[in-house]
This record gives structure tokens, sequence and C-alpha cells, in this order.
């Protein structure tokens, strides 16, 4: 795990949006973005519309919407970030 990846999970315990991501962990939002979709592809990051309604991987758009997005971070995600 990279320490970009460790920041970003760190900043998901709870279901954030990408903008504030990005201001919790210092990175650019480049990093942020480059990093939550490595993190999505592993099944450690969950994207939400909003607050409370999660999204199904195929409903994801994430190159087009990934700054409209909120995050949050799996089950394995967290086992991960945890371990390391």
């Amino acid at each position: 795990m990279t320490d970009a990846e460790f920041d970003v999970l760190d900043a998901l315990y709870f279901v954030t949006p990408f903008l504030e991501v990005v201001r919790e962990t210092g990175l650019s939002e480049v990093e942020v973005r480059d990093t939550l979709g490595g993190l999505l592809n592993r099944g450690w990051v969950r994207c939400y519309q909003g607050p409370g309604k999660e999204l199904m991987p195929d409903e994801v758009d994430f190159p087009q919407d990934f700054v409209r997005y909120h995050y949050l971070a799996t089950k394995a995600g967290l086992l991960a970030h945890n371990g390391r």
C-alpha cells in the first residue's frame, strides 16, 4: 500500500465527498483521483451519489463524475489500512 492509498483510506472511515478527501489528505486532486481509481478497482472503496445513496459498480462513471461522488472505505479496505 502506498502512502497516498493509506492517507486516502484514512479519510474514508465515513462517507466523504471528493473535495473533503483532497482537503484532509493534502494531496492534489489528480493524486486523489488516481488513488481512488486504484482503490475502487481493488474493491477497497465504494462510491456514493450523496451521503445515503450507494452506487452499484455499473452505475459509477468514475472518469466523468469522480468529483461529484462521495466515498467510503470497504471492510477489505479498512483491513488493509489497519494491517499496514
